[in-house]
């Protein structure tokens, strides 16, 4: 756990997580759940190193999280990630009761909190986080732009 950073540096180190990922071989997306300023789980994207495609690093953040505090309830934690989550991991963060999410690049293509479905805003969805994108945008497209520029 780590204690006592303050919020730009939640998505700092999601950005870091992001970059080891993507040196890893693996799509550049970082993820950190914060509780009370401290963090209590980080994960990056594993989907190839797992062969799992659930692997996203919102749902290996969560599971960790709801791991490390013994509830899959995680209403007091804030999520940062460094891309907009897709309809599975948003539906994950409704359910894992997140209260706060905070996100870099918008994935227009992909994405479902403010682009694609938008599952907050979808009459069934249980619960709806707080949502501040754009929090290390820049950062986070240029991860993503170049991590794909050097697969073409």
């Amino acid at each position: 756990m780590i204690r006592g950073l303050k919020a730009p540096s939640f998505m700092d180190l999601a950005l870091l997580t992001a970059e080891n990922a993507g040196k890893a071989g693996e799509v550049p997306i970082g993820c950190v759940v914060v509780r009370n300023y401290d963090v209590i789980a980080t994960a990056a994207n594993r989907t190839l190193t797992d062969h799992d495609p659930t692997a996203h690093a919102e749902i290996v953040a969560l599971r960790e999280a709801a791991n490390k505090i013994g509830s899959e309830r995680l209403v007091d934690c804030d999520l940062y990630v460094t891309l907009e989550p897709c309809t599975m991991c948003a539906g994950a963060i409704s359910f894992a009761r997140v209260r706060r999410l905070y996100y870099g690049a918008a994935d227009p293509k992909g994405g479902a909190v403010e682009s694609g479905v938008r599952f907050f805003a979808s009459p069934t969805c249980h619960h709806a986080p707080d949502v501040y994108s754009g929090v290390g945008e820049s950062e986070a497209a240029r991860l993503l732009k170049e991590f794909f520029r050097e697969r073409r």
